[in-house]
């Protein structure tokens, strides 16, 4: 059996439409999936700066064909993508410590992760705010008190930052990143029609 790692970070509107996105895919293939949880503007500080530089102008041809591009995705695949939101750009840092105290809990934080995108994303609310994180996990089902008690533990922030290098050593830089079998690295929701075809070494038109 195929193995996708998915590292990721909550913040990123990309990230919540290759999560969202990559599911189907490894179902239907079979293939088992780890999530990864990291914090992306640690790897932005380490090997990807020239991204602020970037963004200090969004008005620009490539950057509104990009916002329309991911509008258009999110109406593709049925996610509710309320983006910018008035809590943009947000801090991660507490909704990445939650998902890292959950890592081990794969399941769990498979929940938390889709439950922390729709409060971001869809309802717009500030993922920076705990008791906001606190809430959506509690609404699907998750005990969110306790895993922000876990979350400020030294243990837990260790793991994220490891989490972290772990990505930029690999040669990542950015939000989603995915491997396959640990070497084969992809980058981005864009990325997915070849991430199947790596999977499965089929093109769409020839079939399972």
């Amino acid at each position: 059996m195929s193995q996708v790692e998915f590292f990721f970070d909550l913040s990123s509107p990309w990230t919540y439409l290759g999560f969202t996105n990559v599911q189907p895919i490894v179902e239907r293939i079979g293939a088992s999936i780890t999530w990864r949880p990291i914090l992306v503007g640690g790897v932005f500080n380490a090997v990807n700066q020239e991204l602020y530089k970037a963004r200090e102008n969004m008005d620009t041809p490539r950057m509104r064909h990009g916002a329309k591009v991911l509008k258009d995705w999110a109406r593709f695949t049925g996610v509710t993508m309320n983006f910018p939101s008035v809590h943009h750009p947000a801090k991660s840092i507490h909704a990445m410590r939650m998902a890292c105290a959950l890592e081990a809990d794969q399941p769990a934080l498979q929940t938390f992760a889709k439950a922390a995108f729709e409060a971001y994303f869809g309802r717009a609310e500030n993922l920076d705010d705990p008791e906001v994180l606190v809430a959506a996990a509690k609404g699907a089902g998750l005990d969110g008190e306790a895993i922000r008690a876990l979350s400020v533990t030294d243990e837990i922030k260790a793991r994220l930052r490891t989490n972290t290098d772990e990505l930029i050593a690999r040669g990542g830089f950015g939000s989603p990143t995915l491997f396959i079998n640990s070497t084969d690295m992809y980058f981005g929701n864009d990325q997915l029609p070849l991430v199947e075809f790596a999977l499965t070494g089929k093109r769409r038109d020839e079939g399972r």
